[in-house]
């Protein structure tokens, strides 16, 4: 329902692009902003050369290009590829983790493996990179394609995230940027320029922007190895938190934005899993949107958005008078558990019939 809503907004947006700037683009776009279809306009920057060639192989949108390059921080320094972009106590903590001594246990078959199978096991370093004397600057390569403001900035570069986000201290809010998509770590020191939560959450408050979701991703310790969540080792089922996505956005209501940059924010915010956002703010700024989009229809795919486990949507008034009626659908029915929950309490019977 989100591409549907997403789709809704770019058709109210007519000619007005959707600009994206995504560092760290391995892999590709993220396919939820396709629905803006030749709208978006897109830079994706990766160290990557050969994963680069065939992402551009594979685009079929024109405004779409992919930069092979290293990203420089605010050191504008060349990248260390010996040394690791990360600090030292995130790169030492990286190396007790489980995906690591499975990516030791792999390390034969993957420099022999295809670029797209390193990829998978995010072992970049491994492909065809580009130049790491050369790094590339986001603000001089913006301004060589005329972006004098985006609307998107995703950054997920596997270590120096921090010191390229702080290229951009006092830009993002006159660029007119609305989301940004931030991979962090849980883990580090309390100095002040360590890619950290704590001083990204600083940072970005410090820019105006709120955060809307934070999903933590658990890594298990190379002595007691977890299940993977994915078909490829990476984050697992239980473990440290140790790595995660924080994703932040200016509030509607104190930030003042046009009705182009309204609707961009509120397909942003639905994009994120946060529906009710987008909600309020169709409801709160109706009258200055209701020329450019069908806003009961909006808000009937935000509602649907709201209703996951329903075949059957009820439609956004219907939704609310449920709710303001109380229904017990708002609510977990006693004894109502999932299959999983069920055959871990069945078990825990069997081993443990006394408790």
């Amino acid at each position: 329902m989100e591409i549907a809503f997403t789709a809704l907004v770019a058709e109210a947006l007519g000619t007005t692009p959707f600009r994206l700037l995504d560092v760290g683009c391995s892999g590709g776009l993220d396919p939820r902003w396709r629905a803006f279809g030749e709208r978006l306009q897109a830079i994706g920057i990766d160290a990557s050369r050969a994963e680069c060639a065939r992402l551009a192989e594979a685009e079929t949108l024109p405004g779409v290009e992919y930069v092979p390059g290293f990203v420089a921080g605010i050191a504008g320094r060349p990248v260390d590829l010996v040394r690791g972009q990360a600090s030292p106590l995130i790169m030492a903590i990286r190396e007790r983790l489980s995906f690591m001594r499975t990516r030791e246990i792999r390390a034969a078959r993957l420099a022999k493996a295809e670029f797209e199978e390193q990829l998978r096991h995010n072992a970049w370093e491994l492909t065809e990179l580009a130049d790491s004397t050369r790094p590339v600057a986001v603000a001089d390569l913006l301004a060589s394609r005329g972006w004098t403001e985006f609307d998107y900035l995703k950054i997920d570069i596997d270590g120096s995230d921090f010191e390229v986000l702080q290229t951009l201290d006092g830009k993002l809010k006159p660029a007119g940027v609305l989301g940004v998509q931030l991979e962090v770590n849980f883990v580090g020191t309390h100095a002040p320029n360590e890619h950290a939560f704590h001083n990204t959450d600083r940072f970005m408050r410090k820019q105006g922007y709120e955060l809307f979701r934070l999903d933590v991703r658990n890594y298990s310790s190379r002595a007691l190895p977890a299940r993977y969540v994915w078909p490829t080792p990476a984050e697992t089922l239980t473990g440290r938190p140790f790595q995660g996505e924080a994703y932040y956005a200016p509030d509607f209501a104190i930030r003042a934005l046009d009705a182009a940059k309204l609707l961009k924010l509120a397909a942003i915010y639905a994009a994120w899993g946060v529906p009710d956002m987008a909600a309020e703010l169709l409801l709160a700024r109706r009258s200055e949107l209701a020329e450019s989009i069908d806003i009961d229809n909006a808000l009937d795919l935000l509602a649907a958005m709201a209703q996951p486990d329903r075949v059957r949507k009820l439609d956004y008034r219907s939704y609310m008078r449920s709710f303001e009626a109380d229904a017990p659908r708002f609510y977990r029915r006693e004894g109502d558990y999932t299959l999983g929950e069920r055959v871990a309490a069945a078990w825990a019977a069997f081993r443990f019939p006394r408790r």
